[in-house]
C-alpha cells in the first residue's frame, strides 16, 4: 500500500501536469484520430510489404484481414487510419499499418476493423469516396 507521502507527491504532480496542459497519451491519441482528410492513393502501390502467412502465424485471427487488404492495396492506401497512428511520420495511410513484420494491424483492433469494413464495402462495389464516408462515420 502506498504511503501518504507517495500519494501526495503523485497527486500533486498529476494536478500540476493538468494545470500545465499536459494530457495523457490516450487523450492525445483521441485528438489525433479526429484529424480530417484521407491520403491520395499512391500510384503503383502494391501489397508487397505485407507480412506473409508464415510471418502472421502467431496471430492467426489477423490472417483473414491481412489477406483482404492484400487484395486491394490501392483502396486501403487511400484511407486514413483512425487509431491514432496517422501522425507517425513513417505512416502514409491505413496500408502502412499492415506493412512490415511488426505491422501495427497485427494487434490493433481499430486497424483490423477498418480493414474488414473496407474489404466488405469494396466487395459490395462501393467507390473509394463511399468507403471513406463509411470509415469516417464508424471510426472518425
Amino acid at each position: 500500500m502506498p504511503s501518504r507521502r507517495s500519494f501526495l507527491i503523485r497527486s500533486t504532480a498529476a494536478t500540476l501536469a493538468l494545470v500545465a496542459g499536459a494530457r495523457p497519451a490516450w487523450a492525445r491519441m483521441a485528438r489525433r484520430s479526429r484529424q480530417p482528410g484521407h491520403p491520395t492513393p499512391r500510384s503503383g502501390i502494391t501489397a508487397a510489404k505485407l507480412p506473409t502467412h508464415e510471418q502472421l502465424a502467431d496471430v492467426p485471427g489477423a490472417q483473414a484481414v491481412f489477406d483482404a487488404v492484400r487484395e486491394i492495396p490501392e483502396i486501403v492506401d487511400g484511407i486514413r487510419c483512425h487509431c491514432g497512428c496517422a501522425d507517425n511520420p513513417d505512416f502514409y495511410s491505413l496500408l502502412s499499418c499492415y506493412e512490415g513484420t511488426d505491422a501495427m494491424a497485427r494487434s490493433c483492433p481499430i486497424c483490423q476493423g477498418q480493414g474488414r469494413l473496407i474489404a466488405r464495402l469494396h466487395k459490395d462495389g462501393k467507390t473509394l469516396d463511399e468507403i471513406r464516408t463509411a470509415i469516417d462515420a464508424r471510426y472518425g
